[in-house]
């Protein structure tokens, strides 16, 4: 018997704390060249800043997976939303890199329950065979943020500060957590347990790895956090405006083509899994990133790097959706840890990556690190489209 889909009034506010958390992500995009310049460092050295936000995204998922599944996924991605506003809003007192580094660890702490959790009780209202389509429509607000999250973060700060950024995205993380908080309800935001799972659940991330697929997965999100969120996508901003001497907001414009990519595929999702299959879908979404990854590497000017973030931006998602899906799969009867665990392998491997491309940034220029993800792109790509789902 097939369940009944989730609340399709619902559905559209989880899709804006998706907008408010995925902007977190992107805020930066713009601000590292200002922060560097405000701070008196090196943009190289601002790679602890955004290692901090993903490793506590990553690591926080350890606890939010399971409290979602023991307390309720959308309370707990409320309440989490709401403390991720609050932190937002004290970063804009950070006066030293050390602080915005402290700062931005502890807004990520909170920020990375909001997008798996919401993830998660799509996959418990959806059959598997419409999941990746709602998981789509869903990931509308996270692609919105992509595109608009960018220039609005770099116009905001070109024409009152960097710290302007920060307070813009609080205001609405705060003003959604709580019309999510009123939608729900006292008895339900404040009441006990909701969910079958007993205690906390950490003996279910044992489950998962001993699975061979649940290994294959967790490595593949580590490995494509490595590459694109840690390595590629971050400098980005930064490359237009140090080697094409774009201004903050024309930089955020440029990124911004990765949202409109990105919001194809939510518009597409449907008929691509129907025309592709799974292993299409990665084998393509691989292979159309690798391209847009080696041009940038040697890209002569602007308009090329703006050329190629529209395809990069529907090629990311092709694969990433896959694993995604297969995520929501992976425990059925504790998804929100599964989910969980696999946003902490892939912003664990961000984390790392963003050291890793950080130093290669520093030895070598942004051509390499664009030229690095690519390679590593490719081979995840086969990997995955080769090996078996479950």
């Amino acid at each position: 018997m097939r369940r009944l889909r989730p609340d399709l009034a619902l559905l559209p506010l989880l899709a804006a704390a998706g907008f408010a958390a995925g902007g977190g992500m992107r805020l930066m995009d713009p601000l590292l060249p200002l922060l560097a310049a405000d701070f008196g460092v090196g943009v190289a050295a601002l790679a602890p800043v955004v290692a901090g936000f993903t490793l506590a995204y990553g690591a926080g998922q350890l606890v939010t997976g399971p409290l979602g599944d023991r307390f309720g996924k959308v309370r707990v991605a409320a309440i989490a939303l709401l403390l991720y506003g609050l932190g937002l809003a004290a970063s804009v007192l950070a006066w030293d890199l050390a602080s915005m580094t402290l700062l931005r660890t502890g807004t990520g702490l909170v920020a990375g329950a909001v997008i798996p959790l919401a993830i998660a009780w799509i996959g418990d209202a959806v059959p598997y065979e419409d999941r990746q389509a709602t998981i789509g429509r869903f990931l509308t607000g996270m692609v919105m943020a992509q595109l608009l999250i960018g220039p609005l973060s770099g116009m905001a700060a070109q024409f009152f500060g960097w710290r302007a950024s920060f307070l813009m995205l609080a205001v609405l993380a705060l003003v959604v957590g709580g019309l999510l908080a009123r939608r729900l309800g006292p008895a339900v935001m404040f009441g006990g347990a909701t969910g079958q799972a007993r205690g906390f659940g950490f003996g279910q991330y044992m489950r998962l790895l001993r699975a061979p697929a649940g290994r294959r997965l967790m490595a593949a999100a580590a490995l494509d956090g490595a590459a694109l969120f840690g390595g590629a996508f971050p400098f980005t901003g930064a490359f237009l405006i140090e080697d094409f001497a774009l201004s903050p907001g024309e930089a955020g414009l440029v990124v911004a083509g990765f949202g409109l990519g990105s919001f194809l595929y939510t518009r597409l999702a449907k008929r691509l899994v129907g025309r592709l299959g799974e292993q299409g879908l990665v084998a393509a979404g691989g292979a159309g990133l690798t391209l847009a990854l080696a041009g940038l590497a040697f890209a002569p000017s602007w308009w090329v790097v703006a050329a190629l973030q529209v395809p990069m931006g529907m090629a990311f998602y092709m694969f990433h959706g896959v694993l995604q899906a297969r995520a929501t799969e992976a425990l059925p009867d504790a998804r929100a840890t599964a989910v969980s665990a696999f946003a902490m392998a892939l912003f664990l491997g961000q984390s790392v990556g963003a050291l890793a491309f950080g130093a290669v940034l520093h030895a070598a220029g942004y051509g390499a690190v664009f030229a690095g993800a690519a390679a590593v792109t490719a081979g995840l790509a086969a990997w995955v489209a080769m090996a078996p789902a479950r």
